[in-house]
Protein backbone atom coordinates (compact mmCIF):
# COMPACT_ATOMS: atom_id res chain seq x y z
CA UNK A 1 0.00 0.00 0.00
CA UNK A 2 2.50 2.26 1.25
CA UNK A 3 4.62 1.12 -2.06
CA UNK A 4 1.35 2.09 -4.24
CA UNK A 5 1.22 5.65 -2.52
CA UNK A 6 4.71 6.26 -3.31
CA UNK A 7 4.41 5.11 -7.02
CA UNK A 8 1.26 7.49 -7.38
CA UNK A 9 2.79 10.33 -5.89
CA UNK A 10 6.27 9.97 -8.34
CA UNK A 11 3.91 9.88 -11.32
CA UNK A 12 2.03 12.65 -10.26
CA UNK A 13 5.42 14.65 -9.84
CA UNK A 14 6.14 13.49 -13.50
CA UNK A 15 3.31 14.37 -15.23
CA UNK A 16 4.02 18.26 -13.54
CA UNK A 17 7.16 18.33 -14.37
CA UNK A 18 7.40 15.79 -17.77
CA UNK A 19 3.89 17.10 -19.15
CA UNK A 20 3.03 20.70 -18.14
CA UNK A 21 1.87 23.33 -20.23
CA UNK A 22 3.29 23.45 -23.60
CA UNK A 23 5.19 27.05 -24.37
CA UNK A 24 4.22 28.33 -27.43
CA UNK A 25 7.03 30.73 -27.76
CA UNK A 26 10.64 29.92 -27.78
CA UNK A 27 12.25 30.45 -24.39
CA UNK A 28 15.37 32.06 -23.72
CA UNK A 29 17.24 28.68 -23.23
CA UNK A 30 16.23 27.43 -26.84
CA UNK A 31 18.39 30.76 -28.39
CA UNK A 32 20.65 29.10 -30.75
CA UNK A 33 23.22 32.47 -31.25
CA UNK A 34 22.44 32.77 -34.52
CA UNK A 35 20.85 36.09 -34.45
CA UNK A 36 24.04 37.40 -31.86
CA UNK A 37 21.72 40.09 -29.71
CA UNK A 38 18.55 39.05 -28.78
CA UNK A 39 17.52 42.74 -26.62
CA UNK A 40 14.42 44.01 -26.92
CA UNK A 41 12.70 40.80 -28.81
CA UNK A 42 8.79 40.99 -27.53
CA UNK A 43 5.98 38.71 -27.92
CA UNK A 44 3.42 39.44 -30.54
CA UNK A 45 0.86 38.34 -32.87
CA UNK A 46 1.15 37.65 -36.49
CA UNK A 47 -1.45 38.24 -38.39
CA UNK A 48 -2.70 34.52 -38.92
CA UNK A 49 -2.31 34.83 -34.59
CA UNK A 50 0.77 32.72 -34.21
CA UNK A 51 2.65 34.09 -30.84
CA UNK A 52 6.30 35.09 -31.92
CA UNK A 53 9.00 37.05 -30.76
CA UNK A 54 10.06 40.65 -32.46
CA UNK A 55 12.46 43.33 -33.09
CA UNK A 56 11.74 46.09 -35.49
CA UNK A 57 13.68 48.87 -35.52
CA UNK A 58 11.94 52.32 -34.52
CA UNK A 59 13.68 54.11 -37.75
CA UNK A 60 12.71 51.18 -39.84
CA UNK A 61 10.55 52.27 -42.96
CA UNK A 62 9.92 49.84 -45.54
CA UNK A 63 9.67 52.84 -48.35
CA UNK A 64 13.58 53.48 -47.97
CA UNK A 65 14.01 49.75 -49.84
CA UNK A 66 13.22 48.37 -52.99
CA UNK A 67 14.98 44.70 -52.94
CA UNK A 68 15.76 42.15 -51.20
CA UNK A 69 18.27 40.03 -51.12
CA UNK A 70 17.64 36.06 -50.01
CA UNK A 71 20.60 34.11 -48.50
CA UNK A 72 19.17 29.97 -48.31
CA UNK A 73 17.79 28.79 -44.82
CA UNK A 74 20.99 26.69 -43.15
CA UNK A 75 21.03 25.10 -40.21
CA UNK A 76 22.49 26.62 -36.94
CA UNK A 77 23.89 24.62 -35.27
CA UNK A 78 23.94 21.73 -37.52
CA UNK A 79 21.70 19.41 -36.22
CA UNK A 80 22.35 15.53 -34.97
CA UNK A 81 20.10 13.15 -36.46
CA UNK A 82 18.06 10.62 -34.24
CA UNK A 83 16.21 7.68 -34.87
CA UNK A 84 13.25 9.02 -34.62
CA UNK A 85 14.66 12.23 -36.54
CA UNK A 86 16.58 11.22 -39.25
CA UNK A 87 18.68 12.93 -41.98
CA UNK A 88 16.32 12.81 -44.39
CA UNK A 89 13.67 14.42 -42.27
CA UNK A 90 15.99 17.28 -41.34
CA UNK A 91 17.02 17.59 -44.70
CA UNK A 92 13.42 17.49 -46.22
CA UNK A 93 12.41 20.61 -43.77
CA UNK A 94 15.38 22.44 -45.02
CA UNK A 95 14.52 22.24 -48.61
CA UNK A 96 10.36 22.63 -47.99
CA UNK A 97 11.72 25.87 -46.18
CA UNK A 98 13.57 27.10 -48.90
CA UNK A 99 11.30 26.50 -51.34
CA UNK A 100 8.14 28.29 -49.78
CA UNK A 101 10.26 31.47 -48.05
CA UNK A 102 11.88 32.92 -51.21
CA UNK A 103 8.44 32.99 -53.11
CA UNK A 104 7.14 34.60 -50.02
CA UNK A 105 9.63 37.41 -49.82
CA UNK A 106 9.33 37.69 -53.25
CA UNK A 107 5.74 38.73 -53.23
CA UNK A 108 7.23 41.54 -50.45
CA UNK A 109 10.17 42.65 -52.83
CA UNK A 110 11.60 42.25 -55.83
CA UNK A 111 14.10 39.98 -54.86
CA UNK A 112 18.32 40.58 -56.28
CA UNK A 113 21.64 38.89 -56.20
CA UNK A 114 23.94 41.89 -55.09
CA UNK A 115 23.35 43.83 -51.65
CA UNK A 116 23.25 46.95 -53.07
CA UNK A 117 22.00 50.35 -52.06
CA UNK A 118 18.09 50.31 -50.68
CA UNK A 119 18.77 46.33 -50.49
CA UNK A 120 17.15 44.31 -47.40
CA UNK A 121 19.21 41.02 -46.75
CA UNK A 122 17.35 38.22 -45.40
CA UNK A 123 18.89 35.48 -43.11
CA UNK A 124 17.26 32.65 -41.61
CA UNK A 125 17.91 29.44 -39.92
CA UNK A 126 16.14 26.64 -38.63
CA UNK A 127 17.88 26.21 -35.11
CA UNK A 128 15.99 23.12 -33.96
CA UNK A 129 13.64 20.35 -34.45
CA UNK A 130 12.45 18.09 -32.26
CA UNK A 131 9.66 16.59 -30.05
CA UNK A 132 8.38 17.13 -26.67
CA UNK A 133 5.48 15.16 -24.59
CA UNK A 134 2.40 16.73 -25.09
CA UNK A 135 1.66 19.37 -22.22
CA UNK A 136 -1.52 17.90 -20.07
CA UNK A 137 -4.76 18.72 -21.33
CA UNK A 138 -8.33 19.74 -18.75
CA UNK A 139 -9.81 16.69 -18.71
CA UNK A 140 -6.67 14.88 -17.25
CA UNK A 141 -6.01 17.13 -14.58
CA UNK A 142 -7.73 14.52 -12.06
CA UNK A 143 -6.03 12.15 -9.91
CA UNK A 144 -6.44 8.80 -11.29
CA UNK A 145 -5.79 10.10 -15.25
CA UNK A 146 -2.86 12.03 -13.89
CA UNK A 147 -1.31 9.55 -12.50
CA UNK A 148 -1.69 7.60 -15.73
CA UNK A 149 -0.65 10.30 -17.92
CA UNK A 150 2.62 10.72 -15.59
CA UNK A 151 3.09 7.28 -16.02
CA UNK A 152 2.72 7.44 -19.90
CA UNK A 153 5.10 10.31 -20.61
CA UNK A 154 8.14 8.72 -18.07
CA UNK A 155 7.72 5.48 -20.04
CA UNK A 156 7.41 7.71 -23.44
CA UNK A 157 4.13 6.30 -24.32
CA UNK A 158 2.63 9.38 -24.05
CA UNK A 159 1.57 11.08 -27.40
CA UNK A 160 4.42 14.18 -28.34
CA UNK A 161 4.37 17.11 -30.35
CA UNK A 162 6.90 18.42 -32.85
CA UNK A 163 8.25 21.46 -32.98
CA UNK A 164 10.20 23.55 -35.70
CA UNK A 165 12.64 26.22 -34.25
CA UNK A 166 13.12 29.11 -36.51
CA UNK A 167 14.96 32.83 -36.28
CA UNK A 168 15.33 35.22 -38.89
CA UNK A 169 16.44 38.68 -39.84
CA UNK A 170 16.35 41.56 -41.85
CA UNK A 171 19.63 43.37 -42.75
CA UNK A 172 20.02 46.61 -44.00
CA UNK A 173 23.27 46.22 -47.02
CA UNK A 174 24.47 49.83 -46.48
CA UNK A 175 25.08 49.50 -42.60
CA UNK A 176 25.03 46.03 -41.99
CA UNK A 177 22.88 46.44 -39.04
CA UNK A 178 19.89 44.47 -38.18
CA UNK A 179 16.32 45.84 -39.10
CA UNK A 180 13.60 43.16 -38.13
CA UNK A 181 14.59 40.09 -36.15
CA UNK A 182 12.39 37.09 -35.00
CA UNK A 183 12.11 34.13 -33.12
CA UNK A 184 9.96 31.40 -33.72
CA UNK A 185 8.71 28.12 -32.22
CA UNK A 186 5.81 26.25 -34.56
CA UNK A 187 4.45 22.84 -34.12
CA UNK A 188 3.86 20.09 -36.78
CA UNK A 189 1.89 17.07 -36.87
CA UNK A 190 1.91 14.75 -33.45
CA UNK A 191 3.50 11.53 -32.96
CA UNK A 192 2.08 8.63 -30.90
CA UNK A 193 5.10 8.28 -28.66
CA UNK A 194 9.04 8.89 -28.97
CA UNK A 195 9.77 5.79 -31.37
CA UNK A 196 7.53 6.70 -34.13
CA UNK A 197 9.63 8.22 -36.93
CA UNK A 198 8.67 12.17 -37.46
CA UNK A 199 8.85 12.98 -41.77
CA UNK A 200 9.07 16.13 -43.38
CA UNK A 201 5.32 15.88 -44.16
CA UNK A 202 4.49 16.10 -40.44
CA UNK A 203 6.85 19.16 -40.03
CA UNK A 204 5.46 20.98 -43.45
CA UNK A 205 2.65 22.74 -41.82
CA UNK A 206 5.52 25.14 -39.67
CA UNK A 207 7.23 26.38 -42.81
CA UNK A 208 3.65 26.68 -44.38
CA UNK A 209 2.41 28.96 -41.40
CA UNK A 210 5.97 30.82 -41.61
CA UNK A 211 5.77 31.61 -45.58
CA UNK A 212 2.30 32.93 -44.83
CA UNK A 213 2.69 35.15 -42.03
CA UNK A 214 5.71 36.70 -43.96
CA UNK A 215 3.21 37.26 -47.33
CA UNK A 216 1.01 38.82 -44.22
CA UNK A 217 3.54 41.18 -42.07
CA UNK A 218 2.84 44.55 -42.22
CA UNK A 219 5.32 46.76 -40.89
Amino acid sequence: MKTMKLMQIAAVTGALFLAGCTSHITQTEKYSGFLGDYSGLKEVKTASGNPVLRWIDPAFKKANYSYIKYEPIKFYPEPQPTEQIDKATLQGVLDYANSRMKPALAERMPLTDHAGPRTLIFKGAITGVNTSAEGLQFYEVIPVALVIAGTETATGHRTRDTEVYFEGELIDASTGKPVIKVVRKGFGKQVANDTQKVTANDLKVVVDSLANDTKLFKE
